[in-house]
């Protein structure tokens, strides 16, 4: 995609709109970003120049929250969860650099549809899990966060099933991001998903996820995380149909 494309006045006025509004939530939440940012960015670009745009906003993103939040981690979790995330993103990747793009887009509307249906229903949180499944849970969340930059809701799954309070949610996410969002650079810069446009619109876009970031932090402390995720439900459905509706078309 040559850049100029990038300057047509939709992308300008909506894409640092939809960027600022997911990085408030992944302030105050500690994830959330890639589930707002990828659906309605796909509504503007190709997914394939959206996901790896995505995914270095959430590496800067996650590197400072994670920083910040470290001492509420739940270390033996993710040492379970991160080495299956690895051998997850590879088979994303490959899967994003074949598939059809009206299949993928198809399958993110599904996607993002049910776990929309799920926050807005409460039923986001889980039930109990055993330590072993984060096997299994952290080689699909890889690779459906590869494919379309979107795992956080199976990992806040896990987490929520091992007992995690808020607090280590919002702890243990960004460190579970930081460590997929470097993977999934290295794949994509491999695959050669990096064109100049895309280095472009993410210098463009570093600071409005900087501005979301430290916004949300700062509302952290007066919002629920209830009230969040029913925020993030509501907006998932409907992106998720529109999504949907798209890939029909």
């Amino acid at each position: 995609m040559p850049i100029a494309d990038l300057l047509q006045p939709q992308i300008l006025i909506f894409a640092p709109l939809i960027i600022f509004v997911a990085y408030v939530v992944m302030g105050i939440s500690g994830f959330g970003s890639t589930l707002i940012a990828v659906p309605l960015l796909a509504h503007l670009l190709p997914l394939k120049f959206v996901v790896p745009v995505v995914v270095i906003l959430d590496c800067v993103g996650a590197s400072s929250m994670g920083f910040r939040l470290r001492a509420d981690l739940m270390r033996r979790e993710l040492k379970l969860l991160l080495p299956f995330m690895a051998a997850g993103v590879i088979v994303g990747v490959y899967l994003l650099v074949r598939a059809r793009p009206d299949l993928l887009l198809g399958i993110l509307g599904l996607f993002v549809l049910f776990f929309g249906a799920s926050y807005v229903l409460k039923r986001g949180k889980g039930f109990p899990l055993p330590h072993w499944s984060g096997a299994p849970i952290g080689a699909f969340g890889g690779a459906t966060s590869a494919v379309f930059g979107i795992g956080g809701p199976i990992y806040v799954f896990f987490l929520a099933g091992r007992d995690a309070t808020t607090a280590q949610i919002r702890a243990t996410m960004p460190v579970i991001f930081m460590f997929t969002t470097v993977v999934r650079i290295a794949l994509f810069i491999a695959a050669g998903l990096y064109s100049p446009a895309a280095l472009a619109m993410v210098l463009a876009l570093l600071p409005v996820m900087a501005l979301g970031v430290w916004t949300g932090h700062r509302l952290h402390v007066v919002l629920t995380q209830e009230t969040v995720i029913r925020v993030i439900g509501v907006l998932l459905v409907i992106s998720g149909i529109s999504l949907i509706v798209r890939a029909l078309a």
